[in-house]
């Protein structure tokens, strides 16, 4: 009798141990039996993390992640209202929600297959998002009032990069909440599955489109350039207009100061000799020859042909001048 205990209380403990069950945290378990997900009333029995027991031999558990998941799409290509392309790369952060329908729809609770369906919805509701909009809508976000003049028209948008970031309302954000919205009712009622969240990580054109635009863009800054440097060349000649303006009346106004000042000093010296002539003739003309004689004989060079017995010699030839005459 006590050789039938120990096997039979090995076996108790082992099917014990095979009843049991840990759900860990962040997991949902299912049980399934004979190939069918056990429920109560038609409803699958989820189990939550914890000890949790079922038949040994006969059921097998089937644990899914119930925490938020990340789904990053490849690139895709997209045509826009203007029949132009532009590769788009997104992601989606999803969860189970309804995991007996993510059981049975996915095949088995596939995680692969769960996220291929998932991006075939995203991408059919996005593709009609950016078939109705321009590049100019997608790539942009909406218009920051707050940080934008009051009025169009106001003088402190100067330049045309301003100009047209003021007539651009941009749909970025519109488009990834119609994405969001427009997939979360099929989500959850084909897969079982809640979208959390959708974003455009990054909006790219074609590189042959890619090299169009910006030579369209390097030829619109170049024209920009050459109106700036047009303006500042008109500029820089009114500059310099007023500036030769302003030197000329500065050198007018000198060259009259100095008129007025040596015809001041002309007169004042006409005076003196006239003062000085009238006190001593004598004295003045001796004076005046010498200068005369200075100005005429100031370079060697210089031959002056005259009658010795003219009046300009008289100082020369008698040392008494006109006195001795």
């Amino acid at each position: 009798m006590r050789k039938l205990m120990i096997p039979v209380l090995a076996v108790t403990v082992v099917l014990m141990l095979m009843s049991l069950f840990v759900i860990q945290e962040g997991e949902r378990g299912m049980v399934i039996r004979f190939g069918r997900v056990l429920d109560d009333n038609g409803v699958s029995r989820i189990y939550e993390p914890g000890i949790h027991f079922k038949m040994p031999l006969f059921d097998r558990v089937k644990t899914l992640d119930a925490r938020i998941q990340t789904m990053d799409g490849r690139s895709d290509r997209f045509v826009t209202s203007e029949k132009k392309d532009v590769i788009i790369d997104t992601y989606v952060k999803w969860r189970i929600a309804d995991f007996g329908r993510f059981y049975l729809t996915t095949g088995g609770g596939n995680v692969m297959t769960a996220e291929a369906l998932l991006e075939r919805k995203v991408t059919d509701v996005l593709r009609s998002e950016i078939g109705a909009r321009e590049i100019k809508q997608i790539v942009s976000g909406p218009r920051n009032k707050d940080v934008l003049p009051d009025s169009a028209d106001s003088e402190e948008v100067t330049t045309e990069a301003a100009k047209e970031a003021l007539e651009i309302d941009g749909e970025r954000d519109k488009i990834m909440e119609n994405v969001l919205s427009g997939t979360a009712g099929s989500a959850m009622t084909d897969l079982g599955v809640e979208i959390v969240d959708f974003r455009m990580k990054k909006i790219n054109l074609p590189e042959e489109i890619s090299e169009s635009i910006y030579r369209r863009m390097r030829a619109e800054r170049e024209s920009v350039a050459r109106r700036h440097r047009s303006q500042g060349r008109e500029k820089a000649e009114v500059i310099r207009a007023q500036a030769e303006l302003e030197v000329a009346t500065v050198l007018a106004e000198a060259d009259r100061t100095a008129r007025v000042t040596r015809g001041d000093a002309d007169a004042q010296a006409a005076n003196i000799y006239a003062d000085a002539f009238g006190k001593d003739p004598e004295f003045y003309g001796f004076i005046r020859s010498l200068q005369a004689y200075e100005r005429s004989f100031g370079d060697k060079s210089d031959i002056l042909v005259l009658d010795p017995k003219s009046d300009f010699f008289q100082y020369m030839n008698n040392s008494h001048g006109a006195s001795a005459k």
